[in-house]
């Protein structure tokens, strides 16, 4: 046992030195790595400072030249045309980076499609109005929740493709107006004659359903001022009268109120309704900003050096 103890503080003693001198000549490395450093920069003073006049001349004119501007347009598919935004989103996508100018001049009616860059789509997630008054929806969220990962459920893109509003964002090389894209954009993707029909139908079904509503909270309106009439005939006669539960009052006001509700949430449709893929805000120009966006003048010197 005693012949062990010197054996291990000898090794222990031996692994401290090797640690102490690698760390050492790692401080020994930075040292001559900086002198080294600063030595090449003496030796190429003049080449140094070409190259950063030569890489700020050129980022500064980049920088004015080759500006990005996002915008973006948010819109509500109506009608169930959600897969078809999405589809004609990516047909424009496909175009502009096969630079196919025509398509998207003649057919879009984009004004200037060189200045477009970019575009793309993506769902606004908004999982309360999903679910709200919609106990189907909520029932589905409930039950994929139980088997992953609700972030995960909510982002997906079977799920993300149900919200109420999606966000189409591209980008161009100068400012725009509304009429050169955001019009021309919202006016291709109202194109169909298949949407066109459904609209027509479902706006039709918009307005029955709402007139049968009417009649029916006017009817209800009648019955309960025939009660009320009656109510306050009987406290004139000051008998006491005793009114059977199966007249279900609570059940006729509980309808009313269901219709009333029913009703506003038709206006609303009707005025977000009014065409198949409702332009809702649009918001252009907004300048891009980032390493590569506006910083050129710093980061080319650097890339040259």
């Amino acid at each position: 046992m005693s012949t062990n103890v010197p054996n291990n503080q000898e090794d222990q003693e031996i692994d401290l030195n090797q640690v102490s001198k690698k760390i050492g000549n790692f401080f020994d490395w930075i040292g001559t790595s900086i002198f080294k450093g600063i030595q090449f920069f003496i030796r190429n003073a003049i080449l140094v400072s070409v190259l950063v006049l030569v890489g700020f001349g050129l980022g500064l004119y980049l920088d004015k030249t080759q500006k990005s501007y996002e915008h973006s347009i948010i819109v509500q598919p109506n009608f169930g045309s959600v897969d078809y935004l999405y589809s004609k989103v990516d047909l424009i996508e496909s175009k502009i980076k096969s630079k196919d100018t025509l398509f998207l001049k003649n057919v879009v009616g984009i004004v200037h499609p060189k200045r477009l860059s970019r575009i793309e789509i993506e769902p606004i997630a908004d999982v309360y109005n999903f679910i709200k008054n919609t106990p189907e929806n909520f029932e589905l969220i409930k039950l994929m929740a139980d088997n992953g990962d609700i972030k995960k459920i909510i982002e997906d893109n079977v799920t993300s493709k149900n919200y109420t509003y999606h966000t189409i964002l591209f980008e161009s090389d100068r400012q725009i107006s509304d009429k050169e894209i955001a019009e021309p954009l919202i006016s291709f993707l109202n194109e169909s004659e298949y949407f066109k029909k459904i609209k027509k139908v479902s706006l039709k079904n918009i307005e029955v359903k709402m007139k049968q509503n009417d009649t029916i909270i006017s009817q209800i309106n009648n019955v309960l001022g025939s009660f009320s009439a009656t109510a306050s005939a009987t406290q004139k006669n000051d008998k006491l009268v005793y009114y059977n539960e199966n007249t279900q009052l609570n059940d006729v006001i509980k309808t009313k109120d269901l219709l009333v509700v029913e009703q506003g949430i038709h206006q609303i449709n009707l005025l977000g309704s009014d065409k198949i893929i409702k332009d809702v805000s649009v918001t252009l120009n907004i300048k891009k900003i980032g390493l590569l966006h506006g910083n050129k003048k710093i980061a080319l010197p650097i890339l040259f050096i």
